[in-house]
């Protein structure tokens, strides 16, 4: 059987942490930023993690990761 083509752009967005949780990173932090206030920049900043549903959606797109 053939080796499982991974997708580039889950490649690019999610990384997998050392407990095995999936992490990405929050939109909306990149442009236009004038109009957001400190507090919710703060909140843009931390790294999200994926719920668990999303989790076996994003594991089949990077197979080789997890």
């Amino acid at each position: 059987m053939q080796k499982l083509k991974s997708h580039s752009g889950a490649k690019k967005r999610f990384r997998i942490s050392a407990t095995g949780k999936i992490k990405f990173k929050k939109t909306h932090a990149q442009h236009l930023l004038a109009k957001k206030s400190a507090k919710r920049m703060r909140r843009l900043r931390k790294p999200a993690y994926l719920k668990p549903r999303q989790r076996l959606i994003v594991e089949r797109l990077i197979p080789y990761t997890s």
